[in-house]
């Protein structure tokens, strides 16, 4: 009798998918130069969305693409050189994935993003940092969500090697990569499965 009940309750889930504004969001990143500054980036030309539950943004299914081409440090010659096999190697690996495996909601507005993080033909899992800045509706009467992404990636476990040794003993380029990028999302339709 009860697997009679369970078989014909059926449970309706509401999805919600949220797509990325690029003109209000940004891929950026930072890595010391010479051990003593930063130098900042970002990557231009990139889409992602997001499908949760309806109003539950830790059971969110996340894909990210960013295309290598449009990386800029506002250095032509710099960004000429990221495009090729030093760094990159755009021509052989075009496009910079992630794909999330795991949210765990820390409090109200934080949460660890886990996922897998493709670069230069290699795959590997991260963990990002995320703090949720809200919902709210926009003027012409679609909603919103915004949040801060950081994190900290080794460039050479993505094969990214390229460097130099200073007199001092030091590198020119460090291995850490961090991660600090802006997103906003903007609200799709809702769909029901049952």
């Amino acid at each position: 009798m009860s697997s009679i009940l369970k078989q014909s309750k059926k449970i309706i889930m509401a999805k919600t998918k949220w797509v990325v504004d690029p003109t209000h969001s940004e891929l950026g990143f930072k890595i010391k130069h010479l051990m003593i500054s930063n130098v900042s980036g970002a990557l231009k030309n990139f889409e992602a969305e997001a499908e949760m539950d309806e109003a539950d943004f830790s059971s969110a299914q996340i894909n990210l693409t960013a295309a290598m081409a449009s990386i800029t440090t506002n250095n032509e010659q710099r960004d000429g050189h990221l495009l090729t096999s030093d760094f990159f190697e755009v021509e052989k690996y075009p496009e910079l994935r992630f794909t999330s495996t795991k949210i765990e909601k820390v409090d109200d507005d934080t949460f660890s993003l886990y996922g897998e993080l493709t670069l230069k033909g290699v795959t590997k899992p991260v963990k990002l940092n995320v703090e949720y800045n809200g919902v709210t509706k926009d003027p012409w009467g679609g909603e919103r969500a915004g949040f801060l992404v950081t994190g900290k990636i080794n460039r050479s476990e993505w094969g990214v090697n390229f460097n130099g040794v200073l007199e001092t003993g030091g590198v020119v380029l460090s291995e850490e990569v961090r991660i600090n990028s802006e997103i906003q999302l903007v609200k799709q339709a809702v769909s029901v499965a049952a």
